[in-house]
């Protein structure tokens, strides 16, 4: 496994178009999701945004844009997303495997004008995947991707 990414911040959406709540931990439930989430099972139960992407674009925004702003579940660091579909992202103990690209929508543009735009190249919405094992993710926990293969659609 290659770990050398940390979770930075846990963001629970308690009801659709609710508030994004920070949390420093919470359980993460095989199938299912982010236990409080108003989001849970199908393949996508839980997105994971990269904090230096995000970054970025507010710095091409020129204005500071909060990543809870994403409506992102989990915020991590020192982690690629792009093009990971198909990997098993590990965070702490817990594995998530990615299934896709999370599609920005037109919303975007009332955070700031142009995010839904520059959202769309190179994966900077962030990433989303189904929860393979249950347990408790913390803030702080190490974030990597697990060894055996190569993600879909990569050489």
């Amino acid at each position: 496994m290659t770990r050398g990414g940390r979770l930075e911040r846990i963001l629970v959406k308690r009801a659709r178009r609710g508030p994004m709540d920070d949390t420093s931990e919470a359980q993460l439930v095989a199938g299912r999701g982010l236990q409080g989430s108003a989001d849970q099972g199908g393949r996508r139960q839980v997105t994971i945004l990269g904090r230096e992407g995000w970054d970025a674009l507010a710095h091409g925004l020129g204005q500071p844009l909060d990543a809870a702003a994403r409506r992102a579940n989990l915020v991590v660091s020192g982690l690629d997303l792009a093009h990971s579909r198909g990997r098993i992202l590990l965070v702490g103990e817990v594995r998530v495997r990615i299934n896709g690209e999370t599609r920005p929508c037109e919303r975007m543009d009332d955070v700031a004008p142009g995010l839904h735009a520059a959202m769309r190249r190179g994966w900077a919405g962030g990433a989303y995947g189904e929860v393979l094992d249950s347990g408790v993710i913390r803030v702080g926990d190490a974030v990597g991707w697990e060894s055996g293969g190569n993600p879909v659609g990569t050489l």
